[in-house]
């Protein structure tokens, strides 16, 4: 039988989290503001074939938008990877949704409170699947600033989600975002628990 020298470390738990929301919610940005790497981007540029397709309202200087995911990686200790996919946000492109939630242990569902219908289908599409996730309220500059209690009562949350507020641009705000979430699932799980 071999062994493994006593001095060699072990290699940290990988876990893979989703980053969902409605359009223009700041998940691209999210996942690029927290990423050690730089991160995959499928961005594509907003066309006008888009337009009566997609909703700019309260977005109207936004772009680009994610056509397939977004990827990055954060190491939070010497035994914690997480590995973050970005889903798209409009209905069109949902197609991929299954296939990044494969292996996913937990979700961030971004909102806007400004646009906060968006995030209904991701909070619907997490609670069917059974998946652990969190609300982070990202607190666009000039959008009226919510109590977390308010955000939960107006998408009808189950007491335990948690509800948190961030600033998506932000690396530390975006962190403790990920942290909340993997708590979150430790204590919401029996295989972690």
């Amino acid at each position: 039988m071999a062994s493994v020298p006593s001095d060699v470390e072990p290699l940290p738990t990988a876990i893979k989290i989703l980053v969902a929301g409605g359009f223009g919610a700041g998940k691209t940005t999210l996942v690029g503001a927290v990423s050690e790497i730089r991160p995959l981007r499928t961005e594509e540029t907003i066309t006008e074939e888009s337009v009566g397709i997609d909703d700019l309202s309260g977005v109207e200087r936004k772009e680009t938008t994610t056509v397939a995911m977004d990827f990055g990686r954060i190491t939070i200790n010497s035994e914690l990877v997480l590995y973050l996919f970005g889903t798209p946000g409009q209905d069109r492109f949902w197609f991929v949704w299954d296939e990044l939630a494969l292996g996913a242990v937990g979700a961030v569902v971004l909102a806007d409170t400004r646009r906060l219908p968006g995030c209904f289908p991701s909070i619907d599409y997490f609670e069917r699947r059974g998946t652990p996730f969190i609300v982070a309220v990202n607190c666009f500059d000039g959008a009226d600033r919510h109590d977390p209690d308010e955000v939960r009562a107006a998408l009808d949350l189950d007491p335990v989600v948690p509800v948190v507020l961030c600033d998506a641009r932000v690396r530390e705000s975006s962190k403790e975002v990920l942290i909340t979430l993997v708590e979150h699932v430790v204590n919401s799980t029996p295989a972690y628990a």
